[in-house]
């Protein structure tokens, strides 16, 4: 049992209960921190692959999920197909390939029943900050607890050898919203798709959707669907993106499971979208005129006679430098087609009463304006870190194998790809995550930390030229220009390097009754 003593009471602005308590500080191995995809993968690895250590998952909503609980907006799905997105030790059984978020969310949420994470996962637990201790090798957090019945909020502290970081990559409470002029002048919604209102009604209603990304590309024909139907949904871009039509249902997929069984065909249809995805990526960066041409003909094939393709859908990047949108069986394409969708490719001059006012003088009407303009990045919910004392700036740090931070002892983070399906490099970083603590375990250390070379030259993080990744890279670590600092975008270059060697002479390792030492590669660390 755990012992508490009340010793303070405040109410903050908001008018939330704070209650402060002497705790018992609660001693763990692993402490997980997201309940997301991400989280619930590591989670359920780390209690197979090391059953003797002590685990708990926090996270800070009322709910596990994630993106696939957070986000309500019409038709929110994955844009990976599952058989790659999905888990490789839990087969994907439903017919889509291509899967709305409540289907993704019944899947983590089967994925926790079946591996036992239920008593694991501390929902309405937000780490407040993280400092760790050199002498005993271990992490104090600082957790805020919220009780769902009384909403009262006490603060709870935690012990752990290691943090293993899944809070994805940006904010939860707020997405990116540019201010445009004349903004408060406009006379209906303005809706930001990270918060939908619940049961919003928008039948009848004329809608214009401002960006081209995925959430754009998924919203507009979402809105035409249904006797709660929008009248009009008109996607506003500044500038174009590629958009692919993709069969929702993987025909072959299906086949496979059928003739081999669930699991088999589930692994087999997950190789060959491994391997397909990768070869798509490498022909259009190997050869972008020509991928460039070959989607402009699909896009032509699958929009009305005379639509004018080249203003629309011929962005000014090459294919891949941003992420590709996908359209399930042309849904997107289809409410072009059928007139209750448009595209206009323009610039804001300012919002009016009734809408928008472009740079070419056009005013387009609506009744609502979804700002689907992106996300604003941030790492580890921005909560302070501090190594013996001293505040960590994490943009000071390189990423190691994609997964580990320099500077920082016993720091995990998830962070999968942004040209293929986000969960494979968490598998793979899961994998190698348990063979370094197992290494660890066998040698008698209790910390590891990588460190990188003086002078190392900075790349971003996230090798993109979406907005979303640009304004983030000045918040965010950085990756090196060569392995083991480089972030791979290949899950078969990944596949080779986390799991190859566990350690090289960039991770030191030690022991808090040890000094520490440089490991070189090819040698066994005694210290």
């Amino acid at each position: 049992m755990l012992m508490t003593m009340e010793s303070a009471m405040t109410t903050n602005a908001s008018d939330r209960v704070v209650v402060e308590r002497q705790n018992a500080v609660e001693e763990l191995d692993v402490v997980i921190i997201g309940a997301g995809i991400s989280g619930i993968g590591a989670a359920s690895y780390i209690r197979r692959e090391l059953p003797g250590k002590t685990v708990c998952v926090l996270e800070a909503r009322d709910s596990v999920g994630g993106t696939w609980d957070l986000f309500r907006y019409p038709g929110i799905r994955s844009d990976s197909d599952l058989h790659t997105f999905g888990y490789e030790f839990k087969p994907w059984r439903h017919d889509h390939a291509i899967a709305d978020a409540p289907l993704i969310l019944d899947y983590l949420k089967e994925t926790v029943g079946e591996n036992g994470l239920t008593g694991l996962i501390r929902l309405r637990h937000r780490v407040m900050a993280a400092d760790w201790d050199s002498a005993q090798s271990r992490w104090t957090l600082t957790v805020e607890a919220t009780d769902p019945a009384t909403g009262e909020v006490s603060t709870k502290t935690l012990r752990a050898g290691w943090v293993f970081a899944a809070t994805g990559y940006y904010r939860y409470d707020e997405g990116f919203t540019p201010q445009f002029q004349g903004q408060d002048e406009f006379e209906g919604t303005i809706i930001h798709p990270q918060h939908w209102p619940e049961n919003f009604d928008y039948a009848g209603k004329k809608v214009v959707v401002i960006g081209s990304g995925a959430t754009a590309i998924t919203i507009v024909p979402s809105m035409l669907k249904g006797p709660g139907a929008a009248s009009h949904v008109t996607m506003l871009q500044r500038t174009p993106t590629y958009v692919l039509a993709m069969p929702r249902v993987d025909t072959m997929a299906l086949a496979l499971s059928k003739y081999l069984g669930e699991k088999r065909g589930y692994a087999a249809a997950r190789f060959k979208n491994i391997w397909f995805d990768r070869g798509v990526v490498k022909f259009l960066r190997s050869f972008p005129k020509l991928g460039r041409w070959l989607i402009r003909r699909e896009n032509i094939k699958r929009l009305p006679k005379g639509f004018d393709v080249d203003k629309h859908f011929n962005p000014p990047y090459d294919p891949w430098d941003q992420r590709l949108c996908l359209a399930p069986d042309g849904d997107f394409f289809d409410a072009i087609s059928s007139g209750a969708a448009s595209v206009v490719t323009d610039r804001i001059t300012r919002f009016s009463k009734r809408g928008i006012v472009l740079d070419s003088g056009e005013e387009l009407e609506a009744d609502v304006i979804i700002m689907a303009t992106g996300l604003n990045l941030r790492l580890f919910d921005g909560m302070p870190i501090t190594v013996d004392g001293t505040k960590i700036d994490i943009t000071d740090s390189f990423a190691y194998r994609g997964m580990l931070l320099s500077g920082i002892p016993n720091w995990a983070m998830a962070i999968g790809y942004t040209t293929s399906s986000w969960t494979l490099k968490v598998g793979l970083m899961c994998r190698y995550f348990i063979d370094l603590v197992k290494h660890m375990d066998a040698n008698g250390y209790d910390r590891a930390m990588a460190v990188a070379d003086t002078g190392m030259d900075r790349r971003p993080i996230m090798d993109l030229q979406a907005g979303y990744a640009k304004r983030g890279a000045r918040i965010l670590p950085s990756q090196g220009p060569a392995k083991p600092w480089r972030m791979a975008m290949s899950y078969v270059e990944d596949a080779k390097a986390l799991r190859g060697p566990v350690f090289d002479e960039h991770l030191k390792f030690g022991s808090s009754a040890r000094p520490t030492r440089h490991v070189n590669q090819g040698q066994e660390a005694h210290a």
